[in-house]
């Protein structure tokens, strides 16, 4: 038996025998849990022991092995000898700050680090790696020593490590954190950090540089604290900096400050250029040179505005249909909360302006916030989306307060794996992808989805899964005539002087004021609205016993989100405590007056276009007499069923626009179908023709459609007396 062989059956591993490998289930991870049971991916090569699983990618030998199960140290080397590292003790950190020769303390003095600093943080000085080190001992959150920072002797050059290597990264230091009162100063390195506790500031870095900044960190920064970013001038100090401001707004911290040194610290200055070489006031640092993250907005400008406003600037974009863009406008208002945000799925033919409304209304809001998308597969967006960290060997996505469209359908497998997201089941979902592995084969991925964002599908694809019409507001763009009308004149402007239409937006000032509104909005870090008449929610929604549908269960969640969508536009006149606000009655009202324009079709998860091709076309069809010659007579029989001629035939009187007999067969009546509207069997033309027979007929009549050149969503009331339907022949039809 094998060496191998006799170390899987000592730890009671199962595996065949295939050649000269053996495969067994993979102990790593659980790529195999949805295995069959005589499937298995560990191979395991006989004569060296190495071993690769061909899901996740594993691979070592026999001391990894040894290692994943305790047996050796990490240290060992791979004839089992010991690396020579020990673990950092509190004994050996003073050993190490008893080497510190005295012309390194010299050194420290002139990077204007004080004899007490350099005490109380125990400095050091070590030999490792070939060459000599200034050693920085760094703690864990516990207090115990962790590793050592290490800064090259000056003499020998300008490296920098860490001893042992491959540590996890830390904040440096803690304790200062834990404690800490009034305000914190966040710089970008350990020099700098130490030359700030000597001028008795409250400082802190992370040991890895600007760009590394841990979500795990965020719970211990207290939000009532000042907090202060400086990192270096150079571009990585930049991005680092926006980084960590990002994150503790995000975690709630309220009063944020970057400190952008000055240009006479040049490119690539710190704070050591700043205090010792220049000898520039420190109180600047504080004052002059710190901006408040987010850009605080000034308010007081800001009045109570109703949807009418916001219309009257969307207009300037979007012609019409202000059902639509309001209802946009507010979920996207929503991404600014804890977990009210709200999806939109645009569903219509093509060339009617789906994606046109998200886009448009999207600018008014931060770029930053925002995330574009046409067809993506899961692969492709988690990576894009996502920060790797190597420590838990998982991909970190943040979709909170993130507004993200989705100009085309998306991979049906990226949306099954965001279901938990768009549903808002938990804040925070675990799932896995295969992704392919750098030498061939497959690997797992773990993903780490965080956070709620406001998600916008556009599709002309008319079959629509039910789990994401339930997750979905369902809505269709109108394409009544005057909107098209001026939506001709306004892409005849645009096209013919881009620039002078865009110059025309950018310098609006009302415009302006809605942009930055929201951004108000965002910085006020709302963590929800709050409504107080439950009762009357209950009075609008469930009108007094009315039979309601198990969908009408999501729907309710809906209307809530867009009440505080109603609310949030105008915070700053709303009952407020801390970060909740509450929501007024007039908000539910406007809520619910909105929804009664936007609802239909909402019970069956269907588009308004598609439930219009059910009211509007087959039930007014459906309603004629069945004898045509006899439609003045009292005694005309009425019909039994409705062909697909008929539908395609009325569908071009009324929009005016033809439509295909395979998507009228494939898409829109299966639909139909699916929510129990109609049903289809053969009665047609001797009984060979599939027909369509509705099943619920108990429709408003005022939900009679008119073909007098009027579209999805006109108001009976605009269009006046319904004209009598002609008759077209075959030759008049254009397919």
């Amino acid at each position: 038996m094998t060496k191998i062989e006799e170390y899987l059956n000592k730890k009671s591993i199962a595996f065949q025998v295939v050649g000269k490998e053996l495969v067994s289930k993979c102990i790593f991870s659980d790529c195999d849990s949805n295995s069959r049971d005589n499937e298995a991916h560990l191979y395991f090569n006989i004569d060296t022991s190495q071993y690769q699983c061909k899901k996740c990618d594993a691979k070592g030998n026999m001391i990894t092995l040894k290692k994943h199960f305790g047996e050796i140290s990490q240290n060992e080397q791979k004839d089992g000898s010991k690396r020579n590292v020990r673990s950092l003790t509190p004994l050996m950190v003073d050993k190490l700050q008893e080497a510190l020769p005295e012309q390194i303390i010299k050194y420290l003095h002139t990077r204007g680090i004080s004899d007490e600093v350099i005490k109380s943080h125990k400095l050091g000085y070590m030999n490792q790696y070939g060459t000599s080190w200034i050693a920085i001992p760094i703690k864990d959150i516990d207090g115990n020593y962790s590793f050592c920072k290490l800064r090259q002797d000056p003499r020998f050059g300008n490296k920098k490590m860490t001893w042992p290597n491959e540590i996890e990264a830390q904040i440096y230091d803690w304790e200062s954190l834990l404690m800490a009162s009034g305000r914190v100063l966040i710089a970008e390195g350990e020099m700098d950090a130490l030359l700030m506790k000597s001028r008795g500031i409250t400082c802190i870095t992370g040991t890895h540089g600007a760009g590394t900044t841990k979500d795990v960190w965020m719970e211990h920064f207290k939000p009532e604290l000042e907090h202060y970013i400086c990192y270096d001038n150079d571009d990585a100090g930049k991005t680092g900096a926006a980084k960590m401001a990002e994150k503790l707004f995000k975690n709630g911290c309220k009063n944020i400050f970057i400190t952008q040194l000055p240009e006479e610290v040049g490119e690539k200055g710190d704070l050591g250029d700043y205090v010792v070489r220049l000898g520039l006031p420190i109180d600047d640092l504080f004052a002059k040179y710190a901006k408040p993250y987010p850009e605080k907005v000034d308010t007081s400008e800001f009045k109570e505005i109703n949807m009418q406003d916001v219309c009257q600037v969307l207009e300037a974009t979007i012609k019409k249909d202000d059902e639509n863009k309001i209802v946009t406008f507010l979920s996207m208002l929503t991404t600014y909360t804890e977990d009210a945000q709200m999806n939109l799925f645009f569903n219509a033919p093509s060339s009617t302006g789906k994606s046109h409304i998200p886009l448009s209304v999207v600018e008014l809001f931060p770029k930053e916030d925002v995330i574009t998308l046409a067809y993506c597969s899961p692969t492709a967006f988690f990576h894009e989306q996502g920060s790797y960290n190597k420590e838990k060997n998982e991909i970190v996505v943040d979709l909170a307060r993130k507004i993200i469209i989705f100009t085309d359908m998306p991979d049906q497998a990226l949306i099954s794996r965001l279901r938990p997201v768009l549903s808002h089941d938990q804040k925070e979902s675990r799932l896995k992808i295969t992704d392919k592995a750098q030498k061939g084969g497959n690997k797992t991925k773990n993903i780490v989805l965080i956070g709620f964002p406001s998600v916008y599908f556009c599709s002309a694809e008319m079959r629509v899964d039910e789990q994401e019409s339930t997750r979905f507001l369902m809505l269709s763009p109108s394409i009544e005539h005057e909107k098209i009308y001026q939506g001709v004149k306004q892409a005849i402007r645009k096209a013919s002087d881009s620039e002078k239409f865009n110059q025309e937006l950018d310098a609006d000032p009302i415009r302006n004021l809605l942009k930055k509104r929201i951004q108000g909005i965002r910085q006020e870090n709302i963590f929800d609205v709050k409504i107080e008449d439950i009762e009357h929610i209950e009075k609008l929604y469930l009108k007094d016993g009315a039979s309601v549908r198990p969908r009408q269960q999501r729907d309710i969640k809906k209307i809530i989100s867009i009440i505080k969508g109603f609310a949030l536009l105008n915070l700053w006149f709303r009952k407020r405590d801390g970060d909740y606000i509450w929501a007024s009655k007039k908000d539910i009202e406007d809520a619910f007056e909105l929804w009664d324009k936007i609802s239909y079709g909402q019970d069956y998860g269907l588009a308004p276009y598609l439930f219009e091709i059910y009211t509007k076309i087959i039930m007014v069809l459906w309603k004629e007499p069945g004898d045509l010659f006899s439609e003045f007579s009292n005694t005309a029989d009425k019909k039994k069923f409705i062909t697909r001629k008929e539908i395609l035939k009325r569908h071009f009187q009324v929009y005016k626009t033809p439509l295909g007999m395979q998507k009228l067969r494939q898409q829109i009546l299966p639909q139909l179908e699916q929510v129990g509207l109609i049903v289809q069997e053969k009665g047609g033309n001797g009984g060979r023709e599939m027909v369509v027979i509705p099943l619920e007929t108990g429709m408003e009549d005022d939900e009679v459609y008119s073909v007098g050149g009027y579209g999805v969503n006109t108001e009976i009331s605009e269009i006046g007396d319904i004209p009598k339907i002609k008759p077209i022949s075959q030759d008049e039809l254009p397919f």
